[in-house]
């Protein structure tokens, strides 16, 4: 049975930093991309960062570059999210996803197949 389960998610104040993990049972994801999505009160689940499997290639929401990095490490079938620089509306519950396309370039624009269950984010002002 697959399974992400992310972790770090919690309460920060403006201009502060969290790191969300995510680990993924089940089967190894080393070779698919993954993923970081989110979804804040009364909003549409939007894709944060996205990594390719080997890591060359990254994407980041326009509302997140420069402030976030995304990072994984086959090895021990992880993703993290670092995020820096939070603010107020970055509050949202976030979802860690892997996709099942072998090694597909593409990081968005798609389905994401395998969900972790969210991690609450709160950024205080």
């Amino acid at each position: 049975q697959v399974q992400l389960v992310e972790s770090g998610g919690g309460l920060v104040q403006a201009g502060g930093s969290l790191r969300l993990s995510c680990a993924a049972s089940g089967r190894t994801f080393s070779n698919y991309p993954m993923g970081w999505f989110r979804q804040a009160p009364g909003k549409a689940r939007e894709l944060v960062a996205a990594i390719s499997w080997n890591s060359i290639r990254t994407y980041y929401a326009d509302s997140v570059k420069g402030r976030f990095t995304i990072n994984r490490d086959n090895a021990k079938n992880m993703v993290y999210l670092q995020m820096n620089s939070l603010k107020p509306e970055d509050t949202a519950v976030y979802y860690c996803a892997a996709d099942n396309g072998y090694r597909r370039e593409q990081l968005f624009g798609y389905h994401y197949d395998y969900w972790g269950q969210g991690t609450q984010v709160t950024v205080s002002s």
